[in-house]
């Protein structure tokens, strides 16, 4: 099983981080997979994808095609945009559950579905916290986790670990080598930090799926920081889309938070699974839909200080 990291040659902040991850272990060069750059690292693999990523649907199912090595993850380098111009540093899931099933959406994925989200992410989170705060030339940089979103379409588990926020930081030196550290030490290639789940190891401990609030994930960032706290999908309030009704409820809110779920229980083996709900972010019969549902589903819907309590005892 290998870790395919995937680079988009079109993207500035992609390939610093690369080059970065170049520089910091040695890579030995293997010959082009599907006509693409490739390199090798122990149990790490990197791809160059020339014309970007959001649209490039199975690159895992096609490097296993390719190779006949099987693909236990997907990490992408990327740029991230935001209208703010905020200097930034993010990971996210990705995936598209809210969108009609089958649709493509704008920035790629397929409506209805959601990769399983890498379990690196909080820890990884924690990581960048504890790294950039450190780092003077990294001030300016907004820290933060983005909810779950656009493509593209894979079956492992997928992150985007990214800078942004416009070309005016993309190209930043200091951002990607700080990345690519939190890369090579968070997957073994440096040291031996564990930052991955192991089903045996880390049985029961709490998985958590965040609902509602905006895209920037305020729910996650709180409680991903929480040692002995996994993250799986987090949905914003505008990937639980509600139409009223005099019955339960219509529109594609359940389809998404199924695909959640499921991908992050997919994930995560032997984790305890829970939900976290915004509940300022919904409205009164919109929170108890939600309820039902995952009553239906045996999932607990805990608070924040729910959560915490159990983490003291666990």
């Amino acid at each position: 099983m290998v870790v395919l990291i995937v680079v988009n040659q079109a993207d500035i902040a992609s390939t610093n981080q690369a080059d970065a991850l170049l520089g910091l272990v040695t890579w030995n060069p293997l010959s082009d997979v599907d006509g693409h750059r490739a390199s090798s690292c122990k149990h790490v693999r990197m791809w160059w994808i020339p014309t970007g990523v959001l649209y490039e649907d199975h690159l895992d199912l096609r490097w296993e095609a390719a190779t006949g090595e099987n693909v236990d993850e997907v990490i992408f380098p990327s740029r991230h945009a935001a209208a703010s111009g905020q200097a930034s540093l993010t990971l996210h899931p990705i995936g598209v559950p809210h969108l009609e099933s089958g649709e493509r959406g704008k920035y790629g994925g397929v409506g209805g579905t959601a990769p399983p989200p890498n379990p690196r992410l909080a820890p990884w989170w924690r990581k960048l916290n504890r790294l950039a705060t450190a780092r003077s030339e990294l001030s300016g940089f907004d820290l933060s986790l983005e909810t779950t979103h656009h493509g593209p379409c894979l079956n492992s588990p997928s992150l985007f670990i990214e800078v942004g926020s416009t070309d005016a930081t993309w190209g930043h030196l200091p951002a990607a080598q700080l990345l690519a550290e939190i890369m090579v030490e968070g997957l073994g290639l440096i040291g031996d930090e564990v930052t991955s789940w192991n089903a045996e190891s880390h049985a029961g401990q709490l998985v958590v799926v965040t609902l509602g609030g905006g895209h920037y994930a305020p729910r996650g960032n709180n409680l991903g920081l929480h040692e002995g706290v996994w993250l799986g999908h987090m949905l914003a309030s505008y990937a639980l889309p509600f139409v009223q009704t005099e019955g339960e409820p219509e529109g594609n809110w359940k389809q998404s938070i199924d695909a959640a779920i499921s991908a992050t229980r997919e994930a995560f083996p032997e984790g305890y699974l829970v939900v976290s709900m915004d509940k300022k972010a919904f409205r009164g019969w919109q929170r108890q839909a939600i309820r039902d549902h995952l009553e239906v589903l045996d999932i607990p819907l805990l608070t924040t200080k729910q959560i915490l309590a159990r983490l003291e005892t666990a």
